[in-house]
C-alpha cells in the first residue's frame, strides 16, 4: 500500500553505497499554523530531532506534539507533514536513510531477529518512542554523536553513524519488539489511508478545478460531517485550507520558474479574482506573488 506518487519525495542522500543525510531545517519567525514540513511520504526512514520552537506533526493520521530535545520516528512509507505551534523561530534536524543502509548485516542472526524485522516494515517502531517509554530519551544521545560525527567529519564518521544508528534500532527493538511480536500488531496501514489515496491524488494535480467539500465527500462515499472530521485527522488541514495550500504551493512554483503574470497564475491555480489570490498566497507564505518576483 502506497500513496500517491506527486507525494512521493526522492531525498538526495549520500550515495547509493551510503544511503543516509542529515537535514537541517529551519523557518526563521514562523507563524503559528505555518506548514514547516509539506506533506509527502518516501521510502526512507526519517527520525527528526526538535531544536527550536515547537510544532506539530501529522504522520499516518495522527498528530504529535513536538518540542525542543524531543524526537520523532517516521516509519518508512509514512505520508507526514508539520506545522509550527506558534510564533516563534522553528528549528529541527532530520536524520533521514534507507534499509540497505545495513545490507552488510544480513548474516547475523541477532541482527535478522531485532532489526529486520523493523527494517522491512513487519513491525513499527512507536512514533514517540519516549511517551511510551520514558528511558528512551537515554538512547538519543546516540543522535547527538550522529550529528557530532556528520559536522565534524573525522575519520571513519560515515561508519561511526552507521553504528550508532544500528544501535539505536537495536536498543528500541529490545524495549518494543516483545509486546510487539507477541500481539502481532501491525498499524502501519490503515482504512482510511487507502480510501483517501485517490483523492489526494487527483487534487495534487488538479490546481484550476472547483472542487467541493460535498463532490470530494462523495468520492470516498462519507458524509461532509465525517468526511471533513476524517481528511483533518489525515492531512492536518482542513479540505478548504489544504486545497488553498496546494494552490500556493504550485503558484509559488510558477511565480518562481515561469514568466507567467500574477494574473495568469490564479486563473492557473483556479483563483479567478486576482486580489484574492495575493491576499490568499500572503497568508500562506508571508509574502506577496509580486514580492517573490522582487
Amino acid at each position: 500500500m502506497s500513496y500517491p506518487n506527486d507525494l512521493k519525495e526522492y531525498p538526495q542522500l549520500e550515495g547509493s553505497n551510503y544511503p543516509f543525510r542529515l537535514f537541517f531545517n529551519e523557518c526563521r519567525y514562523a507563524k503559528a499554523g505555518q506548514n514547516i514540513l509539506f506533506l509527502h511520504w518516501h521510502e526512507h526512514f526519517e527520525i527528526i530531532m526538535m531544536q527550536e520552537g515547537s510544532a506539530i506533526f501529522h504522520i499516518d493520521s495522527k498528530s504529535y506534539e513536538l518540542h525542543p530535545g524531543e524526537v520523532l520516528f517516521v516509519p518508512s512509507g509514512g505520508l507526514h507533514v508539520g506545522y509550527s505551534l506558534r510564533d516563534d523561530h522553528v528549528r529541527f534536524i532530520s536524520i533521514v536513510f534507507h534499509s540497505s543502509l545495513f545490507k552488510d548485516w544480513k548474516q547475523d542472526p541477532q541482527h535478522e531477529q531485532f532489526v529486520v524485522p523493523y527494517l522491512e516494515n513487519r513491525y513499527q517502531l512507536p512514533v514517540k518512542p519516549a511517551e511510551l517509554v520514558p528511558t528512551c530519551c537515554t538512547y538519543y544521545s546516540l543522535l547527538d554523536t550522529i550529528v557530532d560525527e556528520k559536522l565534524q567529519k573525522g575519520p571513519a564518521f560515515q561508519l561511526i553513524i552507521k553504528n550508532q544508528l544500528h544501535l539505536l534500532f537495536v536498543l528500541l527493538s529490545r524495549t518494543f519488539l516483545p509486546e510487539q511480536a507477541a500481539s502481532n500488531t501491525n498499524e502501519r496501514h490503515s482504512f482510511n489511508r487507502e480510501r483517501f489515496k485517490p483523492l489526494l491524488e487527483y487534487m495534487e494535480n488538479h490546481f484550476d478545478e472547483k472542487m467541493t467539500v460535498e463532490s470530494a465527500a462523495r468520492s470516498v462515499n462519507l458524509n461532509p460531517y465525517h468526511f471533513c472530521k476524517t481528511f483533518k485527522k489525515l492531512t492536518g488541514r482542513t479540505f478548504i485550507d489544504y486545497v488553498n495550500l496546494c494552490r500556493v504551493n504550485e503558484a509559488e512554483r510558477l511565480l518562481l520558474e515561469t514568466d507567467f503574470t500574477v494574473t495568469e497564475i490564479a486563473g492557473k491555480v483556479g483563483c479567478d479574482n486576482p486580489n484574492y489570490f495575493t491576499k490568499l498566497y500572503k497568508q500562506y507564505k508571508g509574502i506577496t506573488p509580486s514580492g517573490v518576483r522582487k
